[in-house]
């Protein structure tokens, strides 16, 4: 496979979808979870969404429970803390494994094709899962909730950034309207 577009899933109602039907447009593909301390990034998601989804950017979040079981709830309980706390109106998906033997495919696409994740300078987060033994230096994996995949109306990845790197935060604005901006990106 070479084209994340090809891929299927379903929408958090049960809906099935195929990554094809957003040709044309610029996805941000966030793994998600409802009780992390980066929770609070679903309202950054939502405002950049807001900000841009006139341009062609759609937000796509993934629910996952991979760690610390920071993502318990079900579909339904999902969809509803997402409204009622940040009122998302991005797209939400069932929920999905994103690492380990059962990752999705998307996912499994993501990670393979982009093994690189864009980090801060000096990341509290990175620092403190590799004293944890959660994070190796040279791993593919997903880190953390609220990793975010940037993909262009093509359906190539064309970055990746770590969960402490905000929606707001500038390197992630910028890369967002350069993807916007490139036509033919």
């Amino acid at each position: 496979m070479t084209n994340a577009k090809e891929l299927k899933f379903r929408q958090i109602d049960g809906t099935e979808r195929n990554l094809n039907d957003y040709k044309g447009n610029v996805l941000l593909i966030v793994n998600v979870a409802s009780k992390c301390g980066l929770t609070p990034q679903y309202e950054g998601l939502e405002k950049v969404y807001q900000q841009y989804k006139h341009k062609g950017l759609i937000v796509m979040g993934f629910p996952a429970n991979e760690f610390n079981g920071q993502e318990p709830g079900s579909n339904e309980e999902i969809h509803e803390f997402c409204q009622m706390s940040y009122g998302v109106q991005f797209p939400m998906f069932e929920k999905v494994i994103v690492k380990g033997e059962s990752i999705h495919p998307l996912f499994r696409f993501l990670t393979e094709t982009s093994p690189v994740t864009t980090t801060k300078p000096i990341s509290k987060l990175v620092q403190t899962l590799k004293k944890t033994g959660l994070f190796g230096a040279d791993t593919k994996d997903i880190m953390w909730n609220f990793e975010k995949f940037l993909i262009n109306r093509d359906g190539k990845i064309l970055a990746r950034f770590a969960p402490d790197i905000k929606p707001e935060d500038p390197v992630l604005i910028d890369a967002i309207e350069n993807a916007l901006e490139d036509i033919k990106s």
